[in-house]
């Protein structure tokens, strides 16, 4: 691996392209060599992950709405697919659509270091680009592997959250690179369109605070069509704004830590296996990551806890992020709002671990609807739940090494009579250093737990075997990769749809 420092230059230098980090990361993305084993296994599971969570979301308004924005743009040749229709639509909109139906719920992959990410919304724009140009599966899976590497690179080394923007703006960049390793473009036209894709994509973190719209679900598939939209522009010959990150008047100088920025961000070598994709992990549960191993501590708590009206307090430490994001430390009243939306109520930690505490479980609808909200003896426990900022955790969440990593938090329960009950939990049960990591049967148990009623179980199985044989499917088996659903339920769903200008 090598260090690349990036720090701001003013346009008198005349920074040559290729000491620029979007050149550098086009560089990983066109060094093609032989896919790493492990990473293809991976980039496997994930797609079968991606397809989990579109299907189960298929009749949610979000959902909805994307899919009709999309199939008014129909009749593109070949054009892509898209969860939930039978028409084939343009690549930009198929990946609009199927990006919002993958981020809906909250329930797929993520990864945390210096920032947040789901590089699992890299699938859709690099699936749907395939589709329509006629790519094999093992064109896609090479799209995937760049794209995570990319991604989780720029994750570790530049953090946006501290800035307030939010966390698709390293999604531009990385899935720009996916298409550009899917397409084996030339370096040159990878490099400007990671520009443009960063330049477009870059917004405040508005989207996650306070009263959490829809718009959480929408913003990576935005990002996602505006890396196509930049890469069809780049391959006929059009530049973009350079040099996006080290400019003067550019991304780190303005959004960032300013004209005294300077971040590491490690990229492989040429020809070194790319394994980002293996230092992700996916979801149990349809929360926000960081609530993940809290709902494990909550189920594994629940016997000891005894009678829970016996509780006086229950205060969670956690890390700066936890606290901070999804947890008492972010100052919103929202996140005690029994009748806050599920955008918002999936970013509260505090009500997070009050149900999971009642009911021992987390269920992607159940346990969000408004009934289950409104509970009075729910909304009674979660409001004595507070979060406190751990140094030691903070630490823990950041610890280089990935099996020393800690995502989680210590419980103490408080009971009317004094007593305390503690408990602690360091990852999910599903991490890959959790008591029960998620390996393929459970990817696969997990796409016919959320797909039960939608799919029937034979195409559930034809899905699963396309899935399986990725790596040699040819361009007309990538439409194995959309599981046949019950299109007269979705077709109903959107009917009840407002019109909109498309």
């Amino acid at each position: 691996m090598i260090e690349h420092h990036v720090r701001v230059h003013p346009s008198a230098d005349r920074l040559p392209r290729e000491d620029q980090l979007a050149w550098k990361l086009a560089a990983v993305a066109t060094d093609t060599g032989n896919p790493d084993p492990d990473s293809v296994t991976m980039a496997v599971n994930r797609v079968i992950d991606n397809a989990s969570v579109a299907v189960a979301s298929l009749l949610r308004r979000p959902v909805a709405v994307a899919r009709a924005q999309a199939v008014a743009h129909r009749g593109a040749t070949p054009g892509a697919s898209v969860f939930g229709a039978t028409a084939r639509v343009a690549p930009e909109w198929a990946a609009w659509a199927n990006g919002t139906a993958v981020r809906e719920l909250d329930f797929h992959d993520t990864y945390l270091a210096a920032d947040y990410s789901h590089p699992g919304d890299n699938i859709p724009p690099l699936l749907a680009v395939a589709q329509h140009t006629g790519r094999t599966g093992a064109d896609l899976l090479r799209g995937i592997i760049a794209a995570y590497e990319v991604h989780v690179a720029l994750v570790k080394g530049i953090c946006l959250h501290e800035h307030r923007i939010d966390h698709v703006a390293h999604l531009g960049a990385a899935t720009a690179c996916g298409l550009g390793a899917l397409l084996r473009l030339p370096t040159a036209t990878v490099y400007q369109a990671i520009q443009q894709a960063v330049h477009t994509t870059t917004a405040t973190r508005q989207s996650r605070k306070g009263e959490i719209s829809s718009w959480k679900a929408y913003a990576p598939a935005f990002a996602g069509k505006a890396a196509i939209e930049a890469v069809d522009r780049a391959m006929r010959g059009e530049t973009s704004p350079s040099p996006i990150y080290e400019g003067e008047d550019g991304f780190l100088a303005w959004l960032l830590n300013g004209p005294e920025s300077d971040y590491t961000v490690v990229l492989p070598e040429a020809g070194e296996a790319r394994r980002a994709i293996l230092d992700t992990y996916t979801k149990e549960h349809s929360a926000e990551y960081q609530a993940q191993a809290i709902i494990d501590l909550a189920r594994r708590l629940r016997e000891k806890a005894g009678p829970l009206d016996k509780v006086r307090s229950i205060v969670l430490h956690t890390s700066h992020h936890t606290h901070h994001v999804i947890g008492s430390g972010a100052n919103d009243p929202q996140k005690y709002d029994p009748k806050a939306g599920r955008e918002t109520l999936d970013h509260s930690v505090p009500y997070i671990f009050a149900v999971a505490l009642q009911d021992g479980t987390w269920h992607h609808e159940r346990s969000y609807a408004p009934e289950r909200a409104q509970r009075p003896d729910t909304v009674k426990l979660w409001r004595k739940i507070t979060t406190v900022e751990d140094p030691e955790w903070t630490r823990r969440y950041h610890d280089p090494d990935p099996d020393h990593r800690a995502f989680g938090g210590r419980a103490v329960i408080t009971l009317e009579d004094g007593s305390v009950i503690e408990d602690e939990l360091a990852v999910a049960d599903a991490h890959p250093a959790g008591a029960r990591p998620f390996d393929r049967p459970a990817y696969a148990g997990k796409f016919r737990t959320l797909t039960e009623g939608a799919v029937t179980p034979q195409a559930q199985d034809r899905f699963l075997a396309a899935a399986e044989h990725l790596p040699h499917l040819t361009a007309p088996d990538l439409d194995g990769l959309f599981p046949e659903v019950d299109t007269d339920a979705v077709a109903a769903r959107d009917a009840q749809l407002p019109k909109g200008l498309f």
